[in-house]
């Protein structure tokens, strides 16, 4: 890996911030959040570290599933500004270095979208065919992805006498992508944004999208998403494709393509996620290793996207029962904090019940593990969730600036949703208290943003788990031809001495402290260290004549 590769591939070394236009700054005093809003908080967002911004969905829609219900695909919702107010956020954003990708959403379109609108008119539509119809539902059709909210993934439609196929809400028909027309329509749209200045898609809910029920050609859908990605990299080189893919790893690597060269350029690491939460129940490390250990090898130009907390439900549907039910009881005791039967609609601090030691070693964790750190809005001061809001809006309150909340100047009535009260309302958690306070969750944040950014290898390094006498602590690391870093994380409460064995280096080689400039010489294979409970280090493995800055 030479440094001036790390521009090509932006996204192997990248710092995502999810972001909710509607819910991040209001600038306009109208109660919701805009993209002009946004843009003057870019100053913030390039000091906190973040070089792309991706924007959950701005477009026009009836706004019953945080509009991933869209209603027009080329459309900027006027709640939220224009296609003017957009390009000049490109423009800012670039002139902070910092990239943005848009939500793109192909599985579906809003019952209100003017294709089903049509399409639902007339069985001789020319928009029929856009989505999926059946006279009678199959035998074995498909689960809903919202247990206990649909009773299942199909919609009898009384004006033209058929059953239409949804595999979220009854007002999210899904598309047929089989259609070449909703193909075409597809690659317009991102054509479209590309041209707008977009550096690539978030593509939602991609295995619904690749998987129609009664496929003869299941390869087909795929063979439909590797072309689009073909196109995004035709209208821009640099374009980038991560997708919301949530399989188990070895099902994840077809979407990877053998080279590099299938769907998607990068893909979140749900699998991993999930058994940060058992370890993080078991103050065990153990599931988190396991699920490192089953990571596919992928090639240079993929990347993992690693997160800790999205804007949907914390999802389990990849731990058995048992294991669910553990990650339940020590973090969502209450069935009101659990969603779906298969998730939890909390954020990461009042599951940690505040204790800043837990928390800072989970984003330790996120900016040490091999692949790109993403972080959803207010993570980086400890935003909490608002249980009164019902399923997963309960975690997608609006941005906490100052302990007024200072998110609008509107009556709080008119805003999206209602802040959090208690000890996590903006009174108590909120940027402005943060900013300057040299030893807040903002400010550790930022420092993992920047030493991640000094540290290439950590997202182009291959994954090495590295073994310590300790049952309690992950060691880990990423090592590249040139350079090698390593992290330590104790599980545990309590503190520990461990020994941790990184094989043969050269003579004068040192293991330096990101944080702190601590260092300790490499005499043979193995290093002795202490860390108090919940502690963690990040290292550098420093060689001599290497050239790198301690």
């Amino acid at each position: 890996m030479r440094i001036s590769d790390t521009s090509d591939l932006w996204w192997k070394n990248a710092v995502l911030y999810c972001v909710d236009v509607e819910k991040y700054l209001d600038d306009d005093g109208d109660g919701d959040g805009d993209l002009q809003g946004l843009a003057r908080r870019l100053p913030y967002l390039a000091d906190l570290g973040v070089t792309c911004l991706w924007l959950m969905p701005f477009y026009p829609t009836p706004g019953r599933d945080n509009g991933y219900d869209v209603s027009d695909y080329y459309g900027v919702d006027p709640r939220v500004g224009s296609h003017g107010d957009f390009v000049e956020l490109i423009r800012t954003a670039e002139d902070r270095g910092i990239r943005v990708i848009v939500d793109l959403v192909m599985n579906h379109t809003s019952d209100r979208h003017p294709w089903f609108l049509s399409a639902r008119e007339s069985r001789d539509s020319p928009y029929r065919d856009f989505y999926v119809w059946r006279d009678e539902i199959p035998d074995d059709p498909r689960e809903t992805q919202f247990p206990g909210e649909e009773d299942g993934v199909w919609e009898w439609d009384e004006k033209t006498g058929q059953y239409y196929l949804h595999s979220f809400y009854a007002h999210q028909p899904d598309l047929n992508a089989e259609n070449p027309a909703v193909q075409r329509e597809l690659a317009k749209v991102m054509g479209f944004w590309l041209q707008l200045g977009v550096s690539g898609f978030r593509v939602d809910a991609v295995p619904s999208f690749v998987s129609a029920p009664e496929r003869r050609e299941p390869q087909r859908d795929h063979d439909v998403l590797r072309a689009l990605r073909r196109f995004a990299q035709r209208r821009s080189s640099a374009a980038m494709l991560v997708g919301e893919v949530n399989v188990p790893h070895d099902e994840q690597a077809a979407y990877f393509g053998a080279d590099g060269d299938g769907e998607l350029h990068m893909q979140f690491d749900f699998a991993s996620n999930q058994a940060l939460y058992l370890s993080l129940a078991r103050e065990d490390p153990q599931p988190m290793r396991s699920a490192l250990e089953s990571r596919p090898d992928i090639s240079t130009i993929s990347q993992w996207a690693n997160f800790v907390r999205n804007h949907d439900e914390l999802t389990l549907d990849q731990l058995s029962d048992a294991e669910r039910e553990e990650v339940f009881a020590a973090f969502a005791p209450e069935e009101s904090m659990q969603v779906f039967g298969r998730g939890i609609r909390r954020r990461l601090p009042p599951m940690l019940g505040g204790d800043p030691r837990r928390i800072r070693l989970v984003y330790s964790l996120l900016f040490s593990l091999p692949g790109t750190p993403v972080l959803l809005y207010g993570e980086e001061i400890g935003m909490g969730e608002n249980l009164d809001i019902d399923e997963r809006d309960a975690v997608r309150v609006p941005m906490q600036w100052r302990p007024d909340g200072g998110f609008s100047t509107a009556a709080a009535s008119a805003h999206p949703l209602p802040s959090p009260e208690g000890p996590y309302g903006p009174q108590h958690v909120n940027v402005e208290a943060q900013l300057m306070a040299p030893d807040s969750l903002f400010a550790f944040v930022r420092g993992l943003a920047r030493s991640y950014r000094q540290s290439p290898e950590i997202g182009w390094g291959d994954l090495e788990l590295v073994p310590a006498t300790a049952r309690s602590v992950l060691a880990h690391g990423a090592r590249t031809s040139e350079s090698r870093f390593v992290a330590v994380h104790n599980f545990a409460g309590e503190p520990v001495a461990f020994e941790i064995d990184l094989g043969e280096e050269p003579d004068g080689t040192e293991l330096v402290c990101l944080a702190s400039g601590e260092s300790w010489a490499l005499e043979g294979a193995t290093v002795s260290m202490e860390l108090d409970g919940y502690g963690a280090r990040r290292l550098r493995v420093t060689r001599p004549g290497d050239g790198r800055l301690r």
